[in-house]
């Protein structure tokens, strides 16, 4: 993440990088499945093994973890590319840029479930019990849906997927003004500080309520602050091949007994979550610096993991919905998992292709801020 290296050239992609994007997506994408078919009481993991049946079907808020911490460190590493120095960030640009990626796709996500509301809908009626239409709307605008769960619970599937929309960028609203302003060890500090509250967010600072444990900002902070660090102490370095060697094989093992294991002292003290993270930012380190290549059907995922995030309940509703009227069929629930990501992977790349992307472009040209940087980065 050296802005003079050849590495990180604007328009390079890291394919270690969109691998990690890739795991995270599957693993949301098999949660949601799982859920679907737990509250359908389908007895599809009946003879699998503990420990399987925990890595495949229930990582999704984990999934999200990865993305906060790769987001974090692609997020600051562009900032130093672009702008050579944190505090040197250009606040209308950074703002221009975030919006472009992140608002149209969002937009039209929200006309379209304020359309399968009004309509009747039942799988995106959000309830009075659950805070009401506008209410809902207006959380997911101001970014305080996590907020609004809190209160209410949770809401339809398809806005419940927006909290971590919230927790990123309520983060980055703050982040540009911060690295003018908070510079050199004291910018680092305030990101450990970050770091440090993120497991007594999940468990003190919830007070026993397991949504907000898993929801508030402070408890997905941490993950955004570790990326920011790792791109933060990688630019200007070249680390010898041990390191990266080290720092893989340790990301690894984080990674592997978070997403594997249920471990009881990580899991009541809040760590699970700061490990996980501190293994994928590990993970980032080789990925960076080695330029590792990994297969397309692996990274193509990745790449197009923001519009599969957001348009995926719907494929997994629809999916789901045919399954239970077919009288819910145990055979047939590979079937549901395979098709699901295979049509979600789908639906995100046409989404991406036809208007993601070019909304993106035309954004950053109609403001002036255009530049030879990926926009799916």
């Amino acid at each position: 993440m050296d802005p003079r290296s050849k590495s990180s050239s604007p328009n390079s992609r890291i394919d270690g990088i969109d691998a990690l994007r890739t795991l995270a997506i599957l693993f949301v994408l098999m949660n949601h499945v799982n859920v679907r078919l737990s509250i359908a009481k389908v007895p599809f993991k009946q003879g699998l093994p503990h420990n399987l049946v925990h890595e495949l079907f229930y990582n999704g808020q984990n999934g999200v973890r990865i993305f906060f911490a790769v987001s974090g460190a692609l997020i600051t590493s562009m900032a130093i590319r672009r702008w050579w120095s944190l505090e040197k960030v250009d606040l209308r640009r950074f703002y221009v840029f975030r919006f472009a990626r992140i608002t149209p796709l969002l937009l039209i996500l929200l006309a379209v479930l304020s359309a399968l509301h009004f309509l009747g809908f039942k799988d995106f009626v959000v309830t009075e019990k659950r805070g009401g239409f506008w209410n809902a709307l207006l959380a997911a605008l101001t970014f305080h849906i996590n907020w609004r769960e809190s209160q209410t619970g949770y809401l339809p599937g398809n806005w419940d997927i927006l909290w971590s929309l919230s927790v990123e960028e309520v983060f980055y609203l703050g982040f540009p003004v911060v690295c003018r302003w908070v510079r050199g060890g004291w910018l680092i500090g305030l990101l450990g500080g970050f770091v440090a509250i993120g497991p007594f967010a999940r468990t003190v600072l919830a007070k026993g309520h397991p949504l907000w444990a898993d929801y508030s900002y402070l408890s997905g902070m941490d993950a955004i602050a570790l990326g920011c660090l790792t791109a933060i102490f990688l630019a200007g370095r070249e680390l010898p091949r041990w390191a990266l060697w080290a720092s893989g094989v340790a990301g690894v093992g984080m990674m592997a007994a978070v997403l594997g294991f249920s471990i009881p002292v990580l899991d009541k003290s809040g760590l699970d979550m700061t490990v996980l993270a501190i293994g994928t930012c590990l993970l980032i380190v080789p990925a960076v610096q080695t330029g590792v290549r990994v297969v397309a059907p692996l990274i193509w995922l990745g790449q197009r993991s923001y519009e599969v995030y957001l348009t995926h309940m719907f494929v997994v509703f629809a999916f789901f919905n045919w399954f239970v009227a077919a009288g819910k069929p145990t055979w047939a629930v590979p079937w549901l998992f395979g098709v699901t990501i295979l049509v979600a992977a789908l639906l995100g790349e046409f989404v991406a292709r036809l208007y993601s992307e070019p909304m993106n472009y035309w954004l950053r040209d109609r403001s002036g801020c255009a530049q030879a940087i990926s926009p799916r980065q």
